[in-house]
């Protein structure tokens, strides 16, 4: 079982993007990095230069690179940035089954935690398309991900589960953090910048509930499962998915990577956690067949 770094699913400025993927890249244990916008399309002219950069600057330092897709395509040129990433040279993940369109049947492709792949007759079919990789959504207890990582290794897939960071949810075509701002998507000014790691939203009662970035919603608490990894090797997971906050997201993979060498949690490994976690609020519930938003001591 290795790592994943996966798409950054925030909006961050091009200078804190390139000096996150080059410190990725000469200094964290992590086997492949997923790039690419995945949440709001108008945010890519922004940092978009910063991409073939960073892919190959990843790449000379040994790296797998893959291209993520949007997560919900809607307009024309949305449509073509989807398509144009055939073109781009290297593996395209898919956040949106719409993006199989431009994939060419039986080409490798891998496919992120936001395409709902809940058994196996998903797995197979996905497969049969091409695919190489999946990353399963959050949402499954270990029984289930341990059916599936079985039957992609059966089929030659790897299977890779959700290790670290706010669980992706929902994705609208409304966008909350304009309306909490009183603007329209159009004319959001980019407010989500604000929010690096996403803005947190409350109950009426004051708990801590969820957060939003743009037009995605996201848990609050921040999905770990340093507790897991022996379950989670046993059940033969190819690759935990880390996903990119504004900590220190290097010193985060190192305490996981000699967490999984070692085959058991470290409490170098939880420390390292609940410093980069928003707030520092852990969560394990999905794989012990709970709330997502629950920590269990496993």
């Amino acid at each position: 079982m290795d790592l994943t770094l996966g798409p950054n699913l925030f909006f961050w400025e091009a200078e804190r993007v390139r000096d996150f993927y080059a410190k990725i890249a000469d200094e964290a244990p992590v086997a492949r990095v997923v790039l690419g916008e995945v949440v709001c399309s108008k945010r890519l002219p922004f940092w978009q230069g910063e991409i073939p950069v960073a892919v190959e600057r990843l790449r000379a330092a040994g790296k797998e690179v893959w291209l993520s897709s949007l997560a919900l395509v809607t307009l024309k040129r949305e449509r073509t940035l989807t398509e144009e990433l055939i073109d781009a040279g290297v593996g395209i993940e898919i956040a949106d089954l719409t993006a199989l369109a431009y994939v060419p049947e039986g080409a490798p492709f891998s496919v992120s935690p936001l395409i709902n792949c809940y058994n196996v007759g998903t797995l197979d079919w996905l497969a049969a398309r091409g695919a190489r990789r999946i990353c399963l959504p959050n949402e499954l207890p270990m029984e289930s991900v341990a059916t599936l990582a079985q039957a992609g290794k059966e089929r030659g897939v790897a299977v890779e589960v959700w290790g670290f960071g706010r669980q992706p949810l929902a994705i609208s075509g409304r966008c909350y953090h304009a309306r909490l701002h009183d603007r329209i998507k159009d004319s959001c000014q980019f407010i989500c910048n604000a929010d690096p790691d996403g803005r947190e939203v409350d109950t009426l009662d004051g708990e801590r509930f969820l957060a939003v970035n743009g037009v995605q919603t996201l848990s609050c608490a921040t999905s770990f499962v340093g507790r897991e990894i022996p379950g989670l090797l046993a059940a033969g997971v190819s690759a935990l998915r880390l996903s990119p906050h504004t900590g220190d997201m290097v010193g985060l993979a190192r305490a996981f990577d000699e967490a999984v060498k070692a085959g058991a949690n470290t409490d170098a490994l939880e420390a390292a956690a609940r410093a980069v976690a928003p707030g520092g609020q852990l969560a394990n519930g999905y794989l012990h067949a709970r709330a997502g938003a629950e920590w269990v001591d496993a």
